[in-house]
């Protein structure tokens, strides 16, 4: 189960949505290159209040806008518009119950990651990504029904 979740991550890397995440909590004169954060010597972001849950907002629940120079591209909109739906959808009411918010959380997660893999088929030309895209797909989608089930059979409460 892991090896899907990796190969999500590095394609979601690859199309620079971790960047952008990161980037998102500063303002815009203090973003930098690669969503790093730029801090004063010994000091951590906390500190400078740069975080963004300690304003109230978490950058994935702004919306993601693409940036940069293919910003209003087909694929870099499709993308953003995925990443947004899977922020949102990821936003559950927890439980209380561990094992049952994992899988009601990682759902979603998963459904994002099949999102943009079939994004990486529509508007993709490479023919690793493209396999790639069509693996992530068929293991997310098996994950997908075991978290359901694990869903069915666990108590709500």
């Amino acid at each position: 189960m892991r090896r899907p979740l990796i190969i999500a991550a590095v394609l979601a890397a690859a199309i620079g949505g971790g960047a952008y995440v990161l980037a998102q909590g500063m303002p815009p004169g203090q973003r930098m290159p690669g969503g790093q954060m730029p801090m004063q010597q010994g000091q951590m972001p906390m500190q400078q209040g740069q975080m963004p849950m300690q304003q109230g907002q978490m950058p994935m629940m702004q919306g993601m806008h693409p940036t940069g120079p293919g910003a209003s591209a087909p694929a870099s909109q499709a993308f953003a518009t995925a990443m947004n739906k899977m922020h949102r959808d990821m936003a559950i009411e927890y439980s209380g119950n561990a094992d049952r918010d994992f899988a009601a959380g990682m759902i979603p997660h998963h459904q994002g990651a099949i999102d943009m893999a079939r994004i990486a088929l529509q508007y993709g030309q490479d023919a690793e990504v493209r396999k790639l895209a069509e693996q992530i797909i068929a293991a997310q989608e098996k994950e997908i029904a075991q978290l359901r089930a694990i869903l069915a059979r666990l108590p709500a409460q």
